[in-house]
């Protein structure tokens, strides 16, 4: 890719006219996402999109609006150890769970079972997304956050960049919502639960994944670890399943995790920061 470098002068940094142009590409996909997600192969794709068009309303920004180009947005591969400690992370925050529901009962694994079906789903999946999961990093994390933290600080931009990340989901959640309403419970009232209680655990999911950012200083690195976060969730859920303990361990692991390093981190690290 092009470094967007241009012999025109750059323009100072608009959040709000950045955001119009991602949008503007990405949320017809995630809205066509949150009315179709019952079919898999629309979902997959859909998202796809969604993550990709996040890469093309920032490559727009960056090579033609702002013009101040992609140099220094951790354009290497990082350290070879950088690899699988992403995915035992993604391992701490789903398999651990499962599990603990299955030792204790709670929820237990389909009689036979095999292995292979598992990491067949985990790998075909993985290859499939990885670019999309670049799509996000390289918009959200590597362009948009090292910007947010020069005008608002390291704390404050991390913390800015999570509630834009959260808000982007915000159609899937609207679906959840209205389709795990109960009985004689206004959906608007599960909807807005809904998204109160998923703001923070996503807030500081994100910051979580600009850690890995960070710590590696890759933008290989981080959009390797998205994949591997959706696709140890996805290969779980459709061969052993969830019960109920999964999602309250991912927003409480993901929310106490992003925390510590929201607070404890060096965010000097953050390839662009400086």
């Amino acid at each position: 890719m092009s470094n967007g470098e241009s012999t025109l002068p750059s323009r100072p940094f608009s959040l709000p006219l950045y955001l119009m142009i991602v949008f503007g590409l990405s949320w017809p996909f995630m809205i066509s996402l949150a009315i179709w997600n019952e079919n898999p192969t629309a979902s997959l794709v859909l998202s796809s999109l969604a993550m990709i068009m996040v890469t093309a309303g920032t490559y727009i920004c960056g090579r033609w609006v702002f013009r101040d180009g992609f140099k220094n947005m951790g354009w290497t591969w990082g350290k070879p150890w950088h690899y699988p400690a992403s995915f035992a992370l993604a391992l701490f925050i789903f398999a651990v769970p499962v599990l603990i529901e299955n030792l204790s009962g709670i929820h237990t694994i389909p009689a036979g079972l095999a292995i292979w079906p598992i990491l067949g789903i985990f790998i075909a999946k993985l290859v499939m997304t990885t670019i999309p999961g670049f799509g996000e990093e390289f918009g959200w994390r590597a362009y948009m956050l090292p910007r947010l933290m020069k005008s608002h600080g390291s704390r404050k931009g991390l913390l800015l960049h999570g509630v834009i990340w959260w808000f982007w989901h915000l159609p899937v959640i609207v679906k959840v919502g209205i389709t795990t309403s109960e009985p004689g419970t206004p959906v608007w009232l599960t909807v807005i639960v809904l998204a109160l209680i998923t703001l923070v655990p996503s807030m500081m999911n994100a910051v979580l994944y600009a850690y890995v950012y960070a710590k590696s200083g890759s933008l290989a690195v981080v959009s390797v670890y998205h994949s591997m976060y959706d696709e140890v969730r996805d290969a779980l859920e459709v061969s052993v399943g969830f019960g109920p303990l999964v999602s309250l361990w991912e927003m409480a692991s993901t929310a106490i995790l992003g925390g510590l390093v929201l607070w404890k981190a060096n965010w000097k690290t953050l390839p662009g920061r400086e």
